[in-house]
């Protein structure tokens, strides 16, 4: 359901090929040092009650971390991220009404906290 409270059928019933789950599980086996230190604070609900999944392939694209229930998708950027290729992906996603939260590697390493407490006021919006 949205935060309305009507389903939303985003990621169930898409169709995926065969490649790109590959590629998604390996980037779940494969994530970097920020990536597993937010992973570590955002699984089983820690965060805001909600619930996480990790490299969730939406509409073709492949996003960090996504919340179902709050329609939101965190995005981990390093310091060579492809702004063409993130402008894309942040229309299309909002095109089916999900909300991208960007935050930087270094923020995560350095003040996960303040990083928490971004993602908690996103999912109040």
């Amino acid at each position: 359901m949205d935060k309305a409270g009507g389903p939303r059928r985003i990621v169930v019933g898409q169709h995926v090929t065969a490649e790109k789950k590959i590629v998604s599980r390996g980037m779940r086996h494969e994530m970097t040092r920020a990536e597993m230190i937010l992973w570590e604070r955002l699984r089983n609900r820690q965060v805001g009650n909600a619930k996480f999944r990790r490299q969730q392939i939406i509409a073709g694209f492949i996003a960090d971390f996504y919340c179902h229930e709050h329609a939101l998708v965190i995005e981990v950027d390093g310091s060579t991220h492809e702004a063409q290729h993130d402008a894309e992906r942040d229309a299309v996603f909002q095109g089916k009404g999900i909300s991208t939260l960007r935050v930087m590697n270094t923020g995560v390493l350095s003040n996960i906290e303040t990083v928490i407490e971004r993602i908690e006021n996103a999912l109040r919006n």
